[in-house]
């Protein structure tokens, strides 16, 4: 097998993600559609949250990556960001802990996927809800299925990333023209007050808040593909654009046609989006479109999954080139030019977490651990994004590199915003839920579980290079 000789050189690797492709992927990573049913079930105040997320949050991630990715537009993206910002170390710990924290979310995203699917299925799908084995079978089909795909090719992995992007346009679309004709029928389902639009703070509150305004990451994941991409400097941004504009028009528009079609209680839980098309399905006579929305909700958990596995798999590969993680790591199929041990490995490992969460009580508890690590390490990687953007504004650059609008003040400013907020937000997830019967405990398990996590990077980074060091030949 082949393997890259530097970060900066992979001619191996095919590049073969085009602008349509970048657009469906940032859609595909970033569009949850659970999240929408989430959201309206807080009541009316969350579309302030929604623009204070887009505000604070988005926008400045938004302007990061796409300065960022022109700055360094190879293999790697956060890797190689944080690396020439801050050094080896701390771009090695940031890629560890944003490959790492995603291992539960396979397993959580597909889950929703699974149950889902279900509702298309009626009274046969209820009783396979109740069945685990269902939920750990769907999983470990589609992590098995994204895995060998992307091995297979660039693109046959982006042509899953592509399909799976049509499991959130199309429910968000129905969404909205079910709403709109229900509205129009018979006007809006609870005629909500002014003063219920204004966010009231309480702790509890203010984590769900947090947690709103990181259903917007994401934009950073497909610059891991960065060696893989037809002209990334001219791409990204723009597909960031188009792509970031469908986003924040899904999440607000989904989220205000819920309001304004279902009362909250109506979308509450996990499957509250396929329980908002089924009540709206039902009031205005069109029940048969539940089965193909629920089928497409779960294409949507799929390509979630997809999309995540492709682009986080290619960060062990950019270590392994650097020799941070075993050389094998670096190496690239020579038939179809892809990292297939990184991909391998990683979807091995997602595989491995689905079974934890399904295996008897004290394995169970190990995925609960391995669910703990990931509640601050999913929020770390951002913390070196932003810093990084920062830091780098003090090197100069070439003409051919696009920067933020309004040069280093604005990009320096926006940068903090988006610092600002994650830090809070990291801050409020070790604050456990009012209702946890033992707190202690629970702020125990999220802290002790990053504490361990973060440890595990370093002891990886230094046992790698001083292996790497040891072997090196003697000049």
């Amino acid at each position: 097998m082949a393997a890259a000789s530097s970060l900066g050189k992979v001619p191996a690797l095919k590049r073969g993600i085009r602008f349509r492709d970048l657009v469906l992927f940032y859609v595909v990573s970033g569009l949850s559609v659970r999240w929408a049913a989430t959201a309206a079930a807080a009541g009316p105040s969350i579309l302030v949250v929604w623009i204070a997320a887009l505000t604070c949050f988005f926008v400045p991630l938004a302007a990061s990556v796409m300065e960022l990715s022109s700055r360094l537009p190879d293999e790697g993206g956060l890797y190689m960001w944080t690396r020439e910002a801050f050094g080896d170390f701390s771009g090695f710990i940031a890629a560890w802990t944003y490959w790492m924290s995603n291992l539960p979310y396979f397993s959580g995203v597909l889950y929703f996927g699974a149950a889902s699917a279900l509702f298309a299925f009626g009274a046969r799908g209820r009783i396979l809800g109740a069945t685990p084995w269902y939920y750990l079978a769907f999983s470990i089909f589609w992590l098995s299925a994204i895995t060998l795909l992307n091995i297979r090719g660039v693109d046959a992995g982006k042509w899953l990333n592509n399909v799976s992007s049509l499991g959130g346009l199309i429910p968000m679309a129905v969404l909205l023209a079910l709403a709109t004709v229900s509205y129009l029928r018979f006007g809006p389902a609870i005629k909500y007050p002014l003063a219920s639009f204004t966010p009231h703070w309480t702790l509890d509150n203010a984590v769900f808040w947090s947690s709103v305004f990181f259903a917007f990451s994401g934009l950073e994941a497909a610059s891991a593909m960065g060696g893989e991409i037809e002209n990334p400097r001219r791409v990204i941004p723009w597909a960031i654009l188009v792509g970031g504009a469908l986003l924040a028009f899904a999440y607000i528009g989904g989220t205000g046609a819920l309001l304004v079609a279902l009362p909250p209680d109506a979308v509450g839980g996990p499957d509250g989006f396929v329980n908002g098309i089924r009540a709206l399905g039902t009031r205005l006579g069109v029940d048969w479109l539940l089965t193909p929305v629920a089928l497409l909700v779960g294409l949507n958990a799929v390509g979630g999954a997809a999309a995540y596995l492709s682009s986080t798999s290619r960060l062990p590969f950019v270590a392994g080139i650097d020799h941070y993680l075993p050389s094998a790591f670096g190496w690239i199929h020579p038939r179809y030019r892809t990292p297939w041990v990184a991909i391998g490995v990683y979807g091995l490992a997602g595989i491995a977490v689905a079974l934890l969460g399904q295996a008897g009580t004290t394995v169970r508890s190990a995925y609960d651990v391995l669910v703990a690590m990931g509640i601050i390490s999913f929020f770390l990687p951002y913390l070196f994004l932003f810093a990084a953007m920062i830091k780098l504004q003090g090197r100069r650059v070439g003409p051919e590199v696009r920067r933020v609008p309004g040069g280093k003040p604005v990009a320096v400013l926006l940068a903090s915003v988006g610092l600002a907020s994650t830090a809070l937000t990291i801050v409020l997830s070790a604050f456990p839920a009012h209702d946890d019967p033992n707190k202690p405990l629970a702020v125990a398990k999220v802290l002790g579980g990053t504490i361990v996590l973060v440890g595990a990077g370093v002891l990886v980074f230094v046992v790698e290079r001083r292996r790497a060091r040891t072997s090196a030949p003697l000049v």
